[in-house]
């Protein structure tokens, strides 16, 4: 958390004063800070803390030795400084802590060293022991504005049976620029930083209850004859806080709560990105996730059933699913799509497949995808025609996907627009001549029909070749879908990564999922005329035929929830009211 916390005490003398800070630094520290170094051996570090640019310098002395070590430095003069103004002793070099995780180093000393800091915490140190107090005193209280930050602050009193009232004043504050994360972490500070104060006020009242047993300062004071405010002020009053605690290590046990307390806050709060409502992917996934639990659940309850003869490959979210003893596995998770038992991932991407087919190959092939058609693949190898099947999928929503991976028999187009087959399996004749479908063969290469780039013995694409046909073959030069052009000019951009494809393709299907969702409560919903279907899809960029044909088929992929919330909207009377 880029944030500043300080010790602060009002010093009978001298006022308002800076006993302790502790900030944070990102930059690597300066050679010099902390091993004893001479002063004139420190570098400066830049770093940026709580939104301001500053150099902060760690010198190996203490800031309360003044102007004659460093004229530079903004600590006041050792002759403003008394026993309870001082914390590190002279010439102590301070403390540093080492974050190796982020590396960040959190650094402990009397003052911030450099002028900007040390001005906004003197004053949020002024304020927060003068006009910035809550009623009795003693609590925490919020303040501040964005050119000085904002403060939270917490005062309270330590017994000292030599001053007056026998307590003295002080305050922990924690200085940061950001507003509302300080003002959420509210809760968080004030239980961690009472319980700092209580430990303190437990170790002096310690102290001042066996001083007063000893001494009883009380009546000592009573049996005095009067003497003027201003000469007991000049008296030995002025006492430090190690001294108060009696505790040595005071300083250096401060230094870690307050590190701790730094590093803790910083960890707690943490920004997530709110990405709306869940896109119809992500619904379609849901659904028939469900529908797949309530299917196993029917499984499970059947045990004691006569057993049924098997039946053909039910198709289910794009995948085989074959019905199987209860104690095995049924279904896999529907979010991933990446199948973990395939052996060898054989496309790597659709760049991959559009270099290993060809750019006229992979056009005519991506053109049936997106319109629908059905696509089929014929090869030996299963685990090619799945690796496909992957990374064909992805141009499609996740509703628009049925498919059946590998076949020994042909199986209609309504019950899958993906099928993998066998070499042998034998294709109706009307399906060869279909405009509706293409046909992909992984036929066996010989060493010269090879593309030379595959020429590779490791390659497992070396050993094939695709014959791509279709009864209804694309030309080079049709227009096509929209969203197929912006596909494949993403996959000819080399200075487009394959991550950065993957994420363009995402975006392309959500904008046209949101036409899909626009076009069908146009004409399904409110029942449009076909003229004004016409004004909407040239207002979508949608009025191409190609266009058309595919909003209609991905029409087919939204989620039953939006449809039954569409139909429910129209349904509630209030609806009804606005509509007449």
């Amino acid at each position: 958390m880029n944030a500043i916390v300080a010790l602060c005490h009002f010093c009978e003398l001298h006022g308002p004063r800076t006993l302790f800070c502790t900030e944070v630094l990102h930059s690597p520290l300066p050679q010099g800070a902390g091993n004893g170094d001479s002063p004139g051996q420190s570098e400066q570090a830049e770093d940026e803390e709580g939104g301001i640019q500053m150099s902060s310098r760690i010198r190996s002395h203490s800031p309360a030795e003044g102007v004659s070590a460093d004229s530079s430095s903004p600590g006041p003069n050792k002759s403003d400084m008394c026993e309870g103004c001082r914390s590190l002793a002279a010439g102590h070099p301070g403390y540093v802590s080492h974050d190796t995780e982020t590396s960040i180093k959190y650094v402990s000393h009397q003052h911030p060293n450099h002028p900007q800091l040390f001005s906004i915490v003197r004053q949020a140190c002024v304020r927060s022991l003068s006009c910035e107090v809550c009623p009795g005193r003693e609590g925490p209280i919020f303040f501040g504005d964005e050119q000085h930050g904002f403060v939270f602050s917490h005062t309270f009193f330590i017994k000292d049976s030599l001053a007056r009232g026998f307590q003295r004043w002080y305050s922990i504050i924690t200085i940061m620029m950001d507003r509302i994360y300080l003002i959420n972490s509210w809760p968080f500070l004030l239980g961690k930083i009472r319980g700092i104060i209580d430990e303190l006020q437990g170790k002096a009242l310690k102290v001042f209850e066996a001083e007063q047993y000893g001494c009883p300062q009380r009546a000592q004071r009573m049996n005095t004859a009067f003497t003027p405010f201003l000469h007991q002020r000049n008296g030995n009053a002025a006492r430090s806080l190690t001294s108060l605690t009696n505790d040595d290590n005071l300083w250096a046990c401060l230094h870690t709560s307050f590190a701790w307390l730094l590093k803790a806050c910083g960890s707690r709060l943490t920004e997530k990105l709110l990405e709306g409502a869940p896109t119809e992917d992500t619904l379609v996934q849901m659904e028939k996730l469900a529908d797949l639990k309530e299917e196993s659940e029917g499984w499970d309850g059947s045990e004691g059933e006569e057993e049924k003869p098997s039946a053909q490959p039910e198709v289910v979210e794009g995948r085989e699913l074959t019905k199987c003893p209860t104690d095995t596995s049924l279904v896999s998770d529907c979010s991933s799509w990446n199948v973990a038992s395939r052996r060898l991932s054989v496309f790597r991407s659709l760049r991959h497949m559009r270099q290993v087919l060809g750019a006229s190959a992979f056009r005519m092939l991506a053109w049936h995808v997106l319109m629908g058609n059905q696509v089929i693949w014929k090869a030996r190898d299963a685990d090619l025609v799945q690796s496909a099947f992957d990374i064909l999928r992805t141009m499609l929503p996740v509703g628009c996907v049925r498919i059946i991976t590998y076949s020994d028999h042909y199986e209609e187009a309504y019950r899958c627009n993906f099928l993998g087959l066998s070499p042998h399996v034998h294709i109706p004749p009307h399906i060869l001549s279909s405009e509706f479908a293409v046909i992909v063969e992984v036929r066996t290469a010989t060493r010269c029909s090879l593309y030379p780039v595959l020429f590779d013995d490791e390659q497992s694409l070396s050993k094939y070749e695709f014959v791509v046909t279709s009864g209804s073959p694309v030309a080079a030069d049709r227009v096509g879908p929209t969203i197929l052009n912006k596909i494949e000019a993403a996959l000819t951009n080399q200075n487009l990564s394959v991550d950065v494809v993957d994420q363009c393709l995402v975006c392309l299907k959500e904008e046209w999922m949101n036409k899909v969702k626009v076009l069908f409560k146009f004409t399904k919903v409110d029942s449009r005329p076909k003229e004004d279907t016409q004004k909407l899809l040239s207002i979508l960029g949608a009025a191409e035929e190609d266009n058309v044909k595919l909003l209609k088929f991905w029409m087919t992929g939204l989620s039953k929830t939006y449809k039954s919330h569409l139909m429910s909207t129209v349904r509630s009377p209030t609806s009804l009211e606005s509509r007449n």
